[in-house]
């Protein structure tokens, strides 16, 4: 396997870390408030990131989001490409991919996911019920992609569902869905429509329609975990950034902070940490744009970001010393973005669990 990424994923990259930089300040991130950054997502868009995607693969999907975690920059960059452009692309119909994936590129279309939550309920003829507690950037969403309990995706309008504002730990416009007999559309053809693509274990496939539907859920659900815990690298990263930052400048008793045995060490592990994060979720990513089997190895990078993503956060928040208790710092928002990746991505046993049924039952990747 390589890394490395591309001329065009590096090129991409950049350019992301460039806008990301310029536009997520502390001073215009605490303006946001709850909010997303209109402006930031327009500016990406223009720029043509989200469309990138398309020819940059999960891998360099991964690498955009590190940069955003790096900044923890407000808008919907994640869920609109994993839930929308990239589910679209490999599941949808040519119908859905002419008509939804022009609007995904250029951010006028905005998708979330409401996965792994509940499944809805279908009722003829394509009308959905259910509650989804807590869809993140709900509120920016024009559509939502949900799953039946026999895991076929469903695209709904957000103008055809109740919408409820929810408040997470981390700011991320999310809300609360309420399907009433909504009207909802399949993605792919029950006919077999789609590119065929691959499900989470990375299988190429000829199936039945119910075998097609659970597959592409389980492509979904992999890229979203691998997506994610891209971020959380990235939410990491700045973290053990500022702390480097504050520790080489903050003196005690005439020496920085930074030449203390125990700093120095507490950082190298919040370091180590989340380049485990990192490599594991470009090892998934990279899998996937190949074609290969990676459903465990999403579930993996999905464990690392929660397990490892937890102790970074706090020890960037810890290596702060007082500073760190201050909610406007701006390590707080990292402590804060990381712990709800944290919960979005489940809980550390939970993925553990999940992770020993797929190779007790020999569903593992090869």
């Amino acid at each position: 396997m390589d890394f490395t990424p591309t001329e065009e994923q590096a090129a991409a990259r950049d350019l992301a870390a460039r806008i990301f930089r310029d536009l997520s300040t502390h001073e215009r991130l605490t303006a946001t408030g709850t909010d997303s950054d209109d402006e930031l997502w327009k500016t990406l868009c223009e720029a043509g990131l989200p469309a990138a995607v398309q020819d940059t693969g999960l891998l360099g999907l991964v690498l955009l989001l590190e940069e955003q975690g790096r900044t923890t920059a407000q808008v919907p960059f994640a869920a609109s490409c994993v839930y929308g452009l990239l589910a679209v692309s490999a599941h949808g119909s040519a119908e859905q991919r002419e008509r939804l994936l022009p609007g995904i590129a250029d951010g006028t279309v905005v998708v979330t996911g409401a996965l792994p939550e509940a499944a809805v309920r279908v009722g003829p003829p394509g009308r959905l019920s259910g509650v989804v507690p807590v869809v993140p950037w709900l509120r920016d969403a024009t559509h939502v992609l949900v799953a039946d309990d026999e895991h076929r995706l469903w695209l709904v309008r957000t103008l055809d569902a109740r919408c409820d504002p929810v408040e997470l730990t981390a700011p991320w416009s999310a809300g609360r869905l309420t399907l009433d007999t909504s009207p909802g559309e399949r993605l792919g053809d029950p006919d077999g429509g789609g590119r065929g693509g691959a499900d989470g274990g990375g299988t190429r496939y000829e199936r039945s329609d119910s075998e097609r539907g659970a597959a592409a859920y389980d492509d979904v659900l992999a890229s979203a975990r691998t997506a994610f815990a891209g971020l959380q690298a990235g939410v990491c990263a700045g973290s053990v950034a500022r702390a480097v930052d504050y520790t080489n400048t903050r003196e005690q008793f005439g020496r920085p902070l930074a030449a203390k045995q125990g700093v120095q060490l507490r950082a190298a592990d919040a370091y180590m940490d989340t380049e485990t994060i990192r490599v594991t979720a470009y090892e998934a990513a990279w899998r996937r744009d190949e074609g290969l089997d990676y459903a465990t190895h999403a579930l993996t990078a999905a464990w690392w970001a929660s397990e490892a993503g937890h102790r970074v956060v706090h020890a960037g928040q810890h290596l702060h010393g007082g500073m760190g208790a201050d909610l406007e710092h701006p390590v707080h928002r990292h402590f804060l973005w990381g712990r709800q990746l944290e919960t979005y991505l489940g809980g550390g046993g939970e993925l553990l669990q999940e992770l020993g049924e797929l190779i007790v039952h020999g569903e593992g990747d090869s």
